[in-house]
């Protein structure tokens, strides 16, 4: 191959660069573009991601925290109308306190069923049905009519301080759902 020869590849390799060039570097640039294009996707999606948990965790937070709030209420209502009747000294005021807690703890019972995690809500169930034991009992004997077994006044209420125990198990649970690392030592008033 002589000279000539060479001088036409180069210059055909030459006008070929310079006619694809712009093609290449478009191609380039575009490729370049939808990389960042698909970085600012995942970044947006990425933070709607964590808004979203965001949210979620405070809407549990205020759920469980009203839930733990109607929760402790009623059981101490309980408490308080199991020693009103050991006294002989209810009245219809403190009938209605307790009906208005056993009704609040139903309204946060009710919301947590919606937003409660299944671990979080196994415990508030099994509170729940705990205390609308206590409940019954503690009625019954109001009617003068307590269970043959577990409805005496002292029976009664060492069921009311067992479900505090339990309580306080649900309480960690709702903790360690939050993210919580430790439960505080509580106490039962």
């Amino acid at each position: 191959m002589g000279s000539t020869s060479v001088a036409l590849v180069v210059a055909v390799v030459g006008v070929a660069g310079t006619l694809f060039a712009p093609l290449l570097a478009q191609r380039s640039t575009a490729k370049a573009q939808r990389a960042d294009f698909e970085r600012q996707q995942q970044a947006v999606q990425f933070q709607w991601e964590r808004e979203q948990e965001r949210t979620e965790l405070a809407a549990r937070r205020a759920c469980y925290i009203a839930t733990n709030a109607a929760y402790r209420r009623y059981r101490i209502q309980l408490m308080n109308h199991l020693w009103r009747v050991h006294r002989e000294e209810v009245t219809e005021a403190a009938k209605e306190e307790l009906e208005a807690a056993r009704h609040e703890h139903h309204a946060a019972f009710a919301e947590a069923q919606m937003i409660a995690s299944a671990v979080v809500l196994s415990q508030l169930d099994d509170v729940a049905k705990a205390l609308s034991e206590g409940y019954r009992k503690t009625k019954s004997l109001e009617e003068g009519n307590p269970d043959p077994e577990g409805g005496s006044f002292e029976e009664i209420h060492e069921y009311l301080q067992w479900i505090w125990d339990r309580w306080k198990e649900m309480r960690t649970v709702m903790r360690v759902d939050l993210g919580a690392n430790e439960s505080p030592v509580g106490r039962p008033f």
